[in-house]
């Protein structure tokens, strides 16, 4: 099945919205959390197919957030992609660890996006 909502993770509303945009180009449903707790709400009302988390936000960062999710077995399905500015490899590794199923460094480049979220379904 093929992705159709989707939620960005992420507490700076520039990238938020410049992958908002890129989504919605795209023809995919856009919905946005700014940090953990937002996310855990949106994710229980709104049930995204796809989940796009930044690493470092406030509270508990995305690698935690990522962990909770993937660990939570009505959520466990859910594919997350991490869109971050963390470039090391040590930090991909880790973010694949966590249950992520693909990483991104920002900036986003669009195509590689949309070819990552095409990927999946």
């Amino acid at each position: 099945m093929a992705v159709q909502k989707v939620l960005i993770v992420d507490d700076s509303k520039t990238e938020t919205l410049l992958m908002t945009a890129i989504l919605q180009e795209n023809g995919y449903s856009v919905a946005s959390a700014e940090d953990a707790d937002q996310a855990m709400d949106r994710i229980a009302k709104e049930r995204p197919e796809l989940i796009l988390m930044d690493v470092v936000m406030p509270g508990r960062n995305g690698f935690q957030l990522t962990r909770t999710i993937t660990r939570t077995p009505e959520w466990a399905d859910i594919p997350i992609i991490f869109c971050t500015s963390k470039s090391l490899e040590s930090d991909k590794v880790w973010g694949l660890r966590q249950g992520a199923r693909d990483y991104i460094t920002k900036p986003v480049n669009a195509a590689e996006l949309i070819a990552k979220i095409k990927a999946l379904g």
